[in-house]
């Protein structure tokens, strides 16, 4: 049986404020410019972390994998020792930020945290119950309107979430930008559901 299934994972917004993502979808950085906990995610300033948030799921995912094993990391410290490994890429002059880049994170949480993880295409959502057999976890790229599951993606991948079990019958996931906390943690959808959404990519982890 995978260790995530027996170990106890946190839930981590990549908002400092779980529920402002109604809000980031219609108001955008405004809304995170509004967060009354952006200290929490170690930026130096409100302006820094509005800049970050819509690009930290995949850290989100992070800090929920070092939460399972006690582990406490702001999320933009997290995303800032990343991008040295070349997990993101930050274009002051464009005010950009393209991330997050697979392999790099790769190196990053196996050389900083001692994690084992590694790329994987390709891949099936049938086949997440045995990736989930060999990994604790699997950080997925899907569409993020997942957090409507009842609606048609317009297209597949663009966020992370956190696959933590898998079944013939069910995929179980902690998605870091879900609405309420029914699409935050312990969310479970049917396979053909996932399906619309997944894009047969992302990252196994083990601790």
């Amino acid at each position: 049986m995978p260790n995530s299934r027996r170990i106890r994972v946190p839930y981590f917004s990549q908002w400092e404020s779980a529920g402002l993502t109604s809000a980031v979808v219609a108001e955008g950085e405004r809304a995170l410019l509004g967060d009354p906990l952006w200290r929490r995610s170690g930026a130096a300033s409100v302006g820094e972390y509005a800049r970050w948030a819509n690009n930290l799921c995949g850290m989100a995912c992070l800090k929920m994998i070092l939460g399972a094993r006690g582990e406490d990391h702001p999320t933009l410290d997290l995303a800032k020792a990343c991008t040295a490994y070349g997990g993101y890429v930050v274009n002051e002059a464009e005010a950009s930020i393209r991330g997050l880049i697979y392999a790099p994170f790769v190196s990053f949480v196996e050389q900083r945290f001692g994690l084992r993880a590694e790329v994987k295409t390709g891949v099936a959502t049938a086949a997440l119950p045995s990736v989930l057999d060999d990994w604790d976890f699997f950080i997925a790229s899907v569409n993020p309107g997942i957090r409507w599951p009842e609606r048609e993606p317009p297209s597949k991948g663009g966020h992370l979430v956190l696959v933590t079990a898998a079944t013939a019958e069910t995929i179980r996931f902690n998605n870091p930008s879900g609405h309420a906390p029914a699409t935050q943690a312990d969310v479970e959808l049917l396979p053909g559901v996932f399906d619309g959404f997944f894009a047969n990519r992302g990252i196994a982890v083990s601790l």
